[in-house]
């Protein structure tokens, strides 16, 4: 007891000992546990301070001689850095087509030669360093495709992409931000996916191509401003012209009207309508008779019909030259190699000739032949358009009940499809998707592209063959 004494005797004698004393009982009948806490850091930070050393050069691990070493190393095996195929996909792989031959006209193949040889492969570096391809009479291939998709659509100016697939994922981001509103149709491809959700925006989708659902959304959004007072945000409405997953043209006209009553800018993505719709392939805008500039935005692509490569972005000098600095395709890839720009300015020379309507003519009446053929299969829904050159057809819902297929299973009956037609000299394939990276799933399908490359006979025989390829293969699975 006296030893006890002794110790609380020295430990008052310590200087401050009152001030800390008072401190401590007022804690602690204000908050003991935090007075518990306190006690806890004192401890470790005495241990902390009292404990040893750590010198990283001391060798605490096992030593091996060096046959051990060799041993180990010859035992150790790798692991892939790539898993091995799965049966479905090596089967996936071995259904793809090798095609012999190039496409396209004679007189493009005659012109990429000559650009191949005059300006080489490749662009090697963006536009903004070394990308653009200057000639011997300083004309930039580049900036004349510019230009003349600027004037050929009716805007005031255009920009490049090398990638089509990296386009609209760029444009995208390039405008909106978070915090802005995007009103996104439900049935919007890929590409225009994945823009969206790197912009990092406020989504809102409206029901595919149904102009009552948009006007609800948009509806909606005008309510929840007045009643929350939010600040103002960019707001945009994206759509595609012509459908990459249902093969149908959006109602243009309508959608302006709606953008203009609710003031929001419109980002139309025209890259399967340029070159295939309207009176001279201009897309939907020309097929609508729509002013181009109603459309804040427009995106195209130089692949599918041009036989060309990459995409471009049109509109005013503001929307375009903003894209030289934020958008990242554009600044961080390599340009377009500048034979693949010649020849979609040729390309653009060819729809501009007063004869190019009777390509589009023909074009609507091969897609019209094949769609009244095959629509008569009792076993398809086909969703396109009459005047689609892209004609997309899905199994009856009907039917996918009544036998009980899954997705994959489904997937296998077109694929089987798909090798009837092949087996009687017939192309088609069938849409292929990664599936865990859809937002939506709308089922598998097959899309076939109608082309004037076919007569009226050709195109009716392939029409057939693709209707009784349907009935053949679903009538044995039954």
């Amino acid at each position: 007891m006296l030893y006890l004494d002794g110790i609380v005797s020295s430990i008052r004698k310590i200087p401050g000992y009152p001030v800390i004393s008072r401190y401590i009982k007022s804690s602690y009948q204000n908050d003991p546990v935090r007075s518990i806490i306190e006690l806890l850091l004192i401890f470790f930070i005495i241990r902390y301070i009292l404990s040893t050393k750590y010198s990283p050069e001391k060798n605490n691990y096992v030593k091996l001689s060096e046959k051990e070493i060799d041993d180990l190393v010859d035992e150790w095996v790798p692991e892939n850095l790539v898993s091995d195929l799965t049966e479905a996909e090596k089967s996936e792989i071995e259904k793809i087509p090798i095609i012999i031959g190039s496409t396209g006209s004679k007189l493009l193949q005659k012109k990429a030669i000559e650009a191949l040889r005059k300006y080489g492969v490749g662009a090697c570096g963006p536009p903004g360093f070394y990308g653009t391809q200057v000639c011997l009479t300083y004309l930039d291939v580049h900036m004349v495709l510019e230009q003349m998709v600027a004037n050929f659509l009716g805007t005031e100016s255009a920009i490049l992409y090398s990638q089509t697939y990296s386009t609209i994922s760029s444009v995208i981001p390039a405008f909106s931000k978070r915090g802005d509103i995007l009103v996104v149709d439900r049935g919007v491809n890929f590409a225009i996916q994945k823009g969206i959700q790197i912009s990092r925006s406020t989504i809102r989708w409206f029901d595919h191509n149904d102009i009552s659902s948009l006007e609800d959304v948009l509806e909606n959004i005008r309510i929840d401003q007045m009643v929350s007072h939010k600040p103002l945000s960019r707001r945009f409405i994206i759509v595609e012209g012509l459908s990459e997953t249902f093969g149908d043209i959006c109602n243009l006209a309508k959608i302006i009207e709606l953008k203009k009553k609710y003031k929001y800018r419109l980002i139309l993505d025209e890259s399967w309508s340029f070159g295939t719709l309207g009176r001279c392939g201009r897309g939907v805008t020309e097929y609508y008779g729509c002013d181009p500039q109603d459309v804040d935005i427009l995106v195209g692509s130089l692949s599918t019909c041009l036989c060309s490569g990459g995409g471009f972005c049109a509109g005013t000098s503001e929307i375009v030259e903003h894209q030289r600095i934020t958008g990242a395709s554009y600044v961080f890839s390599a340009a377009l190699p500048a034979s693949l720009a010649v020849i979609a300015s040729q390309a653009i020379l060819m729809l501009q000739q007063p004869s190019s309507s009777d390509y589009f003519t023909a074009l609507r009446k091969n897609s019209n032949i094949f769609r009244s053929i095959i629509e008569m299969n009792e076993f398809i829904d086909i969703s396109s358009h009459k005047d689609s050159p892209i004609v997309i057809f899905r199994i009856k819902k009907e039917f996918l009940e009544k036998y009980g297929w899954s997705f994959e299973e489904t997937e296998g009956v077109l694929q089987e499809i798909v090798d009837e037609c092949l087996n009687n000299g017939i192309l088609i394939m069938r849409v292929r998707k990664i599936n865990s990276q859809e937002i939506w799933e709308f089922g598998p399908s097959i899309r076939i592209c109608i082309n004037i490359g076919l007569s009226k006979k050709e195109t009716e025989k392939s029409a057939i063959i693709v209707k009784s390829a349907i009935s053949k293969v679903l009538k044995l699975r039954r």
